[in-house]
């Protein structure tokens, strides 16, 4: 998130484009769900197309949550080739996560700010950048507490397992009752103090871990083209696996399927495994190269999008909207202020540039 908004990259040279482009569709799908809640009218939020409209939003999160966990992996692994020194390599990305996590706490200053009236405790409100910027803490330092690949694999697995597995427990018991509430809120979920939480949402984020790990280790185009195969094939297993669990007697006598179930986490941790082989996939149709793509400029920029848009679509500039459009207009109010985010996106693109430029030209003594 530097100078631009993909969570951690190696360097310009060394990204993965299609990896931004997937970033992208996970913009286009995030302003999609915001637009969708904020503004719909109430009577047509109980029609079908609206309920599909929010079960193919509802991906937005994990997919940004994986592919910053992707990111951790690739950026690691780019700078201890560089550094020599993994331990090195491993505390930048850790530094990079308590970055994010103090951003969490400016835009909820921000918000707090640009929302006169608004409860202190929406300060601590827990969010997706809490979330993700704890989860790349603890990823990086998964990488680096192991010496080789294989100990990599081991432990991000390990941990993806585990959350998804220790999420339904956690959600029930009642031994974290004592636990100050702005801390119990990053386990339990509450009614407009959380939207986000560790369990099980850190788990897309060491499971996106796993497949940097992959990807790292398969730079050359052949060696990368197999693991793009091999990823998107475990993706379709994991995802076929985790729909037949549905229909099995739950394992736990207090679980939600559509947010606490482990089944529920597989599979869609499965159909973001396919996503990354249909976004190289898509990359590699002909003249795709060099091309000028929206979907890449939004995913490289995507925390600034992140950043203004929550605000323009929830807050007091676009109240007069605030559900109070139709279905087919909400759709047609979403796809331009997509187009306004792209716009502006340019136009801070070309004020940084003529910024640089700027402060490049020499003085005239």
């Amino acid at each position: 998130m530097p100078q631009s908004d993909a969570i951690l990259s190696p360097s310009p040279a060394g990204r993965h484009t299609y990896l931004d482009w997937l970033r992208g569709v996970a913009v286009l799908i995030m302003i999609g769900g915001h637009t969708f809640d904020s503004w719909t009218l109430p009577a047509d939020r109980t029609t079908k197309v609206y309920g599909w409209a929010v079960l193919i939003f509802g991906i937005g999160g994990p997919l940004f949550l994986f592919l910053a966990g992707v990111s951790v992996s690739l950026a690691a692994g780019a700078r201890a080739a560089r550094l020599h020194d993994d331990a090195a390599a491993a505390a930048t990305v850790r530094r990079r996560g308590w970055q994010i996590f103090v951003y969490a706490f400016l835009f909820r200053l921000q918000s707090f700010l640009l929302n006169p009236g608004s409860p202190l405790s929406t300060l601590l409100k827990v969010d997706i950048l809490n979330v993700m910027g704890l989860a790349i803490v603890a990823t990086a330092t998964l990488w680096g507490a192991a010496r080789r690949t294989t100990g990599r694999v081991l432990a991000l697995a390990a941990a993806t397992v585990s959350i998804a597995m220790l999420t339904p427990l956690l959600r029930a018991t009642p031994m974290l009752s004592g636990v100050p509430d702005p801390l119990e809120w990053y386990v339990h979920p509450v009614q407009g103090r959380t939207n986000f939480t560790l369990f099980p949402w850190s788990g897309f984020v060491t499971a996106g871990g796993l497949v940097g790990l992959v990807l790292h280790r398969a730079p050359e185009p052949q060696r990368h083209r197999r693991a793009i195969a091999g990823i998107t094939l475990a993706g379709v297993l994991l995802a076929a696996g985790g729909y037949a669990a549905s229909y099995l007697p739950a394992l736990y006598s207090d679980v939600s399927f559509w947010t606490s179930s482990p089944t529920f986490f597989f599979l869609r941790t499965g159909i973001l495994l396919v996503a990354v082989g249909v976004a190289w996939a898509w990359a590699q149709r002909p003249r795709a190269a060099g091309r000028w793509s929206p979907l890449v400029v939004l995913g490289v920029e995507s925390l600034f999008v992140y950043w203004i848009h929550v605000e323009m679509v929830y807050g007091l500039t676009t109240r007069p909207l605030h559900r109070q459009l139709p279905l087919a207009w909400t759709v047609a109010a979403f796809i331009a202020f997509t187009f306004l985010m792209l716009g502006t996106v340019g136009l801070k693109r070309a004020t940084q540039t003529a910024w640089r430029g700027r402060r490049a030209r020499p003085k005239m003594s």
